[in-house]
């Protein structure tokens, strides 16, 4: 089996090595890296006009239009992460919401949302979890009561990313109270600055306000904001939490943080030889150098199924579970491989690549958790996967 690219992909290769080399100076910084950064919007411009970002997305809604094609993909990631050159923007508005209004949106939606979204004119937040609503979304109490031309929406989300900055939210809210619980949810788009909307800060173990409380007083969305028919929101749910867990296990990430551990171990010494000399590290790395690949070669599988238009399957559901315990180990490596630099934080004139991998690492362990649980993950593939019995639930007294 002859596993070398054709010439046409080795000659896409060396025009994605000609773009970086050319547009290197105009990619933003790390500093340069935050959601409403006009350097940060101004390198998406290029990679969109490029096709390295929104690179398959259809034209009329600001994407590139190119036809699918899972190696070019792939190379696209392994250039720009050999580079140490950032891709695309990314959160929830490019990641989850655009695939689900292009699935499910109106024409309308999709005319007036993507495009903002893409250029990074328009950011978004995610309103799913509530306090009393997180690995049992369906369980949701978030209220929206019709009145005329308007829902009226009243409750609480908790955990929502980028709320503070976010011109926009996704939300889930329940239209029909007296429906079964999966029955009477319904999906709204709004803007934050609507009134009636309190957004407070929530300080994670990180030492950062990442996540939100997001409160809802009398807040006003006019009807026609909704995505799907009422009352069906927990099936445009199921499409956006689909996107969201290919998010969160994205085999490109991953590599960017093997390559830069690998260089770390290259430069770090002890007793004046590299750490990549140390067995005990080099295995380290090596181990967790076969996972990224077999990452990499799942998510090339799932990009062929949804070009095929076929179902990810088990595939597509191992990627959210596998990809954040995996992340959090690559952050636990680079952070021992540190040595006494690893523990250092916050403003320490001696704290390596500004502390990225302490952030990382306690970061990454909340994303276990975050976006449907492992334990959660692990049920979805045992009962949908592999046709296990479904967990027994408490009988109710």
């Amino acid at each position: 089996m002859n596993l070398d690219f054709t010439p046409e992909y080795q000659a896409f290769r060396a025009e994605v090595r000609d773009f970086l080399e050319t547009h290197k100076d105009s990619a933003p910084r790390m500093s340069d890296r935050g959601v409403r950064s006009e350097k940060r919007k101004a390198w998406q411009k290029i990679l969109l006009e490029h096709g390295y970002a929104a690179r398959t997305l259809p034209k009329e809604y600001g994407g590139h239009g190119a036809a699918p094609d899972a190696l070019k993909s792939r190379i696209i990631a392994e250039e720009f992460s050999r580079a140490k050159i950032p891709g695309g923007i990314s959160g929830q508005g490019i990641n989850m919401l655009v695939p689900t209004l292009l699935e499910l949106g109106t024409e309308e939606q999709k005319q007036k949302y993507i495009e903002p979204t893409l250029t990074g004119e328009m950011v978004w937040c995610q309103g799913y979890s509530e306090p009393g609503a997180g690995s049992d979304l369906a369980a949701l109490r978030t209220s929206a009561v019709l009145e005329g031309d308007h829902f009226v929406v009243n409750g609480q989300k908790i955990w929502t990313s980028t709320a503070a900055q976010a011109d926009m939210i996704f939300c889930l809210v329940r239209t029909e109270p007296d429906a079964p619980k999966h029955q009477g949810i319904s999906y709204l788009l709004f803007s934050m600055d609507t009134p009636g909307i309190e957004v407070r800060p929530l300080m994670t173990m990180t030492g950062q306000a990442e996540f939100n409380e997001v409160f809802f007083t009398d807040v006003r969305v006019p009807a026609d904001q909704i995505v799907g028919q009422r009352g069906e929101g927990w099936m445009v749910a199921n499409a956006t939490l689909t996107h969201e867990r290919g998010m969160l296990g994205d085999p490109d990430a991953a590599l960017s943080r093997l390559n830069s551990i690998a260089e770390i171990m290259q430069k770090e010494t002890v007793d004046g030889a590299p750490l990549m000399d140390n067995a005990v590290y080099r295995d380290r790395l090596i181990a967790l150098q076969a996972e990224v690949f077999a990452m990499k070669f799942n998510g090339m599988r799932l990009t062929t199924n949804a070009t095929q238009k076929k179902s990810g399957g088990m595939a597509g559901m191992i990627v959210k579970l596998q990809g954040c315990e995996l992340n959090h180990r690559l952050a636990e490596l680079a952070i021992d491989v540190m040595g006494e630099y690893g523990i250092l934080f916050e403003d320490s004139p001696f704290i390596r690549d500004h502390g990225m991998w302490q952030t990382a690492y306690m970061f990454d362990l909340g994303l276990i958790i975050g976006g449907g649980s492992a334990q959660i993950q692990k049920n979805i593939i045992s009962e949908r996967g592999l046709e296990m019995p479904r967990e027994p639930k408490v009988a109710k007294k």
